[in-house]
């Protein structure tokens, strides 16, 4: 991947950190599930764009939040289960 391209799916990391801070300030009901993946998702994005322009602290903290998002997800799932 180039720089480039890091840069873009680093954005869209972000933004998908930002719309997941949005809707939870928003919303009227929670949806753990589309929170949690939100989340997932973004802190993805971001390690990809880390490994390009590789930074240690912001790699620990997208990490750490990958697998609290990851622990969030499988709670939620489990609580929709009858």
């Amino acid at each position: 991947m180039n720089g480039t391209l890091a840069n873009v799916v680093g954005l869209m990391g972000s933004a998908l950190f930002i719309t997941a801070f949005l809707y939870s300030n928003m919303a009227q009901s929670m949806n753990f599930v589309l929170f949690n993946i939100l989340n997932l998702a973004g802190a993805f994005l971001l390690i990809l764009s880390l490994s390009v322009h590789f930074n240690l602290a912001a790699m620990v903290m997208e990490i750490a939040w990958a697998i609290i998002a990851s622990f969030g997800l499988v709670k939620a799932l489990r609580a929709r289960r009858p």
